[in-house]
C-alpha cells in the first residue's frame, strides 16, 4: 500500500453494504478503506483516529444517523471530504446533508464505477452533485426553503437591489476568467471539467474557485451556483 494512497472511512449499519462497498473501492488501485463504522458516533470516532480523506455515511444509521456525523465531521479541524449515500432520493436529506457540510450525494444504487468517480471527485475538492440534482438545489434554495441562501452577503457591497448578469459580475468585482469558471460551476462541471473546457490546468481553476467565493461571500461551490442563478450570472454573456 502506497503512502499517497486515497484513504476511506465506511459508515453504513449494514455489514453486507460496508462489505460491498470495500470491495467495489478497492479494486480501484490507489483506493484503500482504513476504517468501518456501523453507526454515525462510531463514524465521527473513526475519522478522528484514522484521519482519511474520505468518509462514505449512510444517512439512516441507529443512533447517530449520518446527518449529525457529517455536522460533527465537518466541526473538525481539516475534516475529511464527505459523501453522503442513501437508498432514498429526498429532497430534505439532500438539503440538510448539504447544510450539514456534506460534499457530495450519491444513491445507493448507482453504479461501481459512479461511486469510485464520486469519491475520487469529493476527494478532489469539489462538489458531487448530478445536473438535475444541482437544478432542485438552486430552485428550493433560490425559493428560500433549502440551505442557507448566500443572498446579497459578498461582492455586490451588501445593497438589497438585485443584480443581473453582467451588473452583478461587476459589482462583485469577478475578472472575465472568474465569471467563466463561475458558470461553468453553474453547469455541474468539475474542476477537472472546467480545465480542460478552458484548457487550463486544475491548479488555476482552484484559484479561480476560491476567488470566485472570496468575491461573492458564500462559503462552498452549491452557494457559488445559487448566486450566479438569482443574478443571472448562470446565463450571462
Amino acid at each position: 500500500m502506497a503512502a499517497d494512497d486515497l484513504t476511506i472511512v465506511l459508515a453504513d449499519d449494514q455489514d453486507l453494504v460496508r462489505a460491498g462497498f470495500r470491495v467495489i473501492l478497492e479494486s480501484e488501485p490507489g483506493f484503500r478503506v482504513i476504517g468501518e463504522a456501523p453507526d454515525g458516533a462510531a463514524a465521527v470516532e473513526a475519522v478522528v483516529a484514522l484521519r482519511p480523506d474520505v468518509v462514505c455515511l449512510d444517512v439512516q444509521m441507529p443512533g447517530v444517523d449520518g446527518l449529525e456525523a457529517a455536522r460533527r465531521i465537518g466541526a473538525l479541524t481539516d475534516p475529511p471530504a464527505v459523501l453522503v449515500l442513501t437508498t432514498f432520493d429526498d429532497d430534505d436529506a439532500l438539503f440538510q446533508a448539504l447544510e450539514a457540510g456534506a460534499s457530495g450525494f450519491l444513491l445507493k444504487n448507482a453504479s461501481p464505477e459512479r461511486l469510485i468517480d464520486a469519491v475520487r471527485t469529493v476527494a478532489a475538492g469539489d462538489a458531487l452533485l448530478a445536473p438535475d440534482v444541482t437544478r432542485r438545489v438552486i430552485s428550493r434554495a433560490t425559493a428560500g426553503h433549502g440551505p442557507d441562501c448566500p443572498g446579497d452577503a459578498g461582492g455586490d457591497g451588501g445593497t438589497s437591489a438585485p443584480h443581473t448578469g453582467a451588473a452583478a459580475i461587476a459589482a462583485a468585482g469577478l475578472t472575465e476568467r472568474e465569471a467563466e469558471v463561475l458558470r461553468l460551476l453553474a453547469r455541474g462541471y468539475s474542476n477537472a471539467e472546467i480545465a480542460r473546457e478552458l484548457f487550463v490546468g486544475e491548479a488555476t481553476v482552484k484559484t479561480h474557485v476560491s476567488n470566485v467565493l472570496q468575491k461573492t461571500g458564500v462559503r462552498d461551490r452549491i452557494q457559488a451556483v445559487v448566486w450566479a442563478f438569482e443574478r443571472g450570472v448562470a446565463s450571462a454573456s
